[in-house]
């Protein structure tokens, strides 16, 4: 692969270029952020990491710029900031991943060979179809047999979920952490209230039910069969 890291730190640098030299990439160095933004935007990678906290240009202010000169390459930031603010900027940003100082070698050669492997942009399925359910990941639109449905967020939410685990049963738990990302049992009837407003907008009125309770289960979204 070939890879750009922007570090300020010319010890950081030259180590991290080192050690992904050996483990098999190619990779060009900028020292600086204005370096860093001049090759990220004319040069193609495979992956680029950016040192959050830079001088002049930060790893942010390139993240932006080349994000929307329509640069899609996988960006992985490195920082010192560990806020949830902080990684969540980040992210919202358009950064791919993110992961803080001090950190192990072998966590971001893993994250980076992740970043890889991800499909190009181009390639990602943006809209997802089960029998004459339609629906644009990108809009959030929702249609069936033509007929747009209007979800509420939380819907949406667990249509989405059922729809990555199309054919498969998911389970109240999976459904809790998933879409509430609740680590615990709320002891109410949120999933069973939600779930039966998302039936009574996606199969009332059509001939064939597309989600099935699975008795002592969950939930399962499926082709009619």
């Amino acid at each position: 692969m070939k890879l750009l890291i922007v570090e300020d730190d010319p010890e950081a640098a030259a180590y991290l270029k080192r050690a992904l030299n050996e483990a098999g990439h190619t990779v060009d160095v900028a020292l600086t952020g204005r370096d860093g933004l001049m090759l990220a935007a004319a040069e193609p990678y495979d992956v680029m990491v950016f040192d959050r906290l830079l001088p002049g240009v930060d790893g942010l202010a390139i993240l932006r710029t080349i994000r929307a000169s329509g640069v899609n390459t996988p960006v992985l930031l490195l920082t010192a900031l560990d806020g949830i603010d902080d990684r969540v900027e980040g992210l919202e940003a358009g950064g791919d991943d993110y992961l803080v100082k001090p950190f192990a070698f072998a966590e971001l050669l893993a994250r980076v060979n992740a970043l890889a492997r991800r499909p190009p942009a181009s390639e990602v399925k943006t809209v997802v179809n089960v029998a004459d359910l339609k629906v644009d990941l990108m809009r959030r639109a929702v249609t069936r047999a033509g007929r747009r449905i209007d979800l509420q967020q939380r819907e949406y939410q667990l249509l989405e979920f059922l729809l990555r685990h199309v054919g498969r049963v998911v389970t109240r738990t999976m459904l809790l952490e998933g879409v509430w990302e609740f680590h615990f049992d709320p002891k109410t009837n949120i999933v069973e209230t939600h779930m039966s407003r998302l039936r009574g907008k996606i199969d009332r009125g059509f001939s064939r039910e597309l989600i099935h309770t699975v008795r002592g289960a969950g939930y399962i979204l499926r082709e009619p069969e």
